[in-house]
């Protein structure tokens, strides 16, 4: 039998990440992570293709140019050998997450050596819950509560739920996240991992998007405080703390350790252990926080332990109910140091590697960390996280 086999993040890239019905509207899905896929290739010279044992690729919504069993389509769009199999993935937000977990068990457990995750979300063409066909007895018998399919209400519920989180604190922190966006983008620092994308206006022309479209440097309290609450009157959760509807794609290489070394490839970090766990779906938001506790405990640490926090940020009190939680402050510098999707955007499926791309750069920017997480919130109810070591290059 086999011994396990630790996993390595080799190299990770993605689009530049465009807000719904602008950069990309007339750009397909699939092509969006064509263009993902061969950009790792070309990054990682060392990887012969046939040598990727397998593809998943994450979509939320699994239809037209998101359909067909993407993961499959997008490894034959992108040149890999017709060896190469692939899949589709779909756990919401933490598709691409998922997809990493999927592949690494796999690694772990010696079936494969080398794989490739993904995940894309174009939520021009697919707005969230398109096509979707709830079942009556959701409702009916009481299992969830109706605004449980709502992602906007959940947030609310969990200001409700949670008084010491409030708008101030949420606003506050989106606008940290803004400024932190602001300056790696100054420094430089979140533009290598952004694949250029050739985009088809019909009025325009052609054009090349090279940077997020989302970020709003200057943005100030005072300008988010004169927003409207559209998930409730009154209410505490606005455009300027949450996550708008984007376009994206992001992938990753992954490897046993082993044979990375064999072929020369980077080891950005290593995986030491992941969970997925559940909460009440109408405080969806809360999910980090079982899903962090069962990965340090699986992985005999805790929170303590943890040097660098990327989190998601499909809503700011989602992010603060996670640092309260944990008795961590709000402006932590540990915690999403480059910003987060309060300012680049959420494209569902994609962020889970967008977070570990993240991680891997704060890994760079902090020599003395030993670990870190990445860590978001799912809709109906979960949370997943994935915690990763620093790797000493040479080693």
């Amino acid at each position: 039998m086999k011994s396990i086999s630790p996993v390595v993040f080799v190299d990770g890239v993605r689009t530049p990440f465009a807000r719904a019905g602008s950069l990309f509207a007339q750009t397909r899905a699939d092509d969006l992570m064509v263009k993902v896929m061969r950009e790792l290739l070309r990054r990682n010279p060392n990887l012969p293709p046939a040598r990727v044992d397998d593809v998943a690729i994450a979509a939320a919504t699994q239809t037209g140019d998101q359909g067909m069993n993407i993961g499959r389509s997008v490894a034959l769009l992108s040149g890999l050998p017709n060896t190469v199999p692939g899949y589709s993935i779909d756990r919401w937000c933490a598709g691409a997450m998922t997809a990493v977990t999927t592949l690494s068990s796999a690694i772990m457990a010696g079936a494969y050596d080398i794989a490739i995750a993904g995940g894309v979300e174009h939520m021009t063409r697919h707005p969230m819950g398109e096509g979707i066909d709830p079942n009556p007895r959701y409702l009916a018998e009481k299992i969830v509560d109706p605004e449980a399919l709502l992602m906007g209400k959940t947030a609310e519920n969990l200001h409700d739920r949670y008084p010491s989180l409030t708008k101030d604190r949420a606003d506050a922190f989106a606008v940290a996240s803004q400024d932190k966006t602001a300056k790696a983008y100054a420094n430089g620092v979140l533009q290598p991992d952004l694949v250029p994308v050739a985009v088809r206006d019909l009025e325009n022309g052609w054009g090349f998007v090279t940077v997020d479209e989302g970020p709003r440097p200057g943005t100030s309290l005072e300008g988010l405080a004169s927003l409207r609450t559209p998930f409730r009157p009154h209410g505490r959760v606005t455009a300027g703390n949450a996550s708008a509807l984007t376009d994206g794609a992001t992938g990753a290489i992954l490897a046993s350790e082993t044979v990375a070394r064999e072929l020369g490839l980077s080891a950005k970090m290593r995986m030491v252990g992941f969970a997925f766990a559940g909460v009440e779906p109408e405080v969806m938001g809360v999910g980090p926080v079982p899903s962090t506790i069962k990965a340090l405990d699986k992985a005999g640490l805790s929170i303590t332990d943890i040097d660098l926090f990327e989190i998601n940020e499909a809503f700011a009190v989602q992010v603060l109910a996670f640092l309260e939680h944990f008795g961590i402050a709000d402006d932590d510098p540990r915690v999403n140091p480059m910003g987060g999707a309060i300012a680049v955007g959420h494209p569902l499926a994609s962020s889970g590697i967008r977070l570990m791309n993240n991680l891997a750069r704060d890994f760079q920017a902090n020599p003395s960390a030993r670990y870190g997480i990445t860590t978001m919130c799912i809709g109906l109810g979960m949370g997943g996280t994935v915690i990763w070591e620093r790797v000493e290059e040479n080693a």
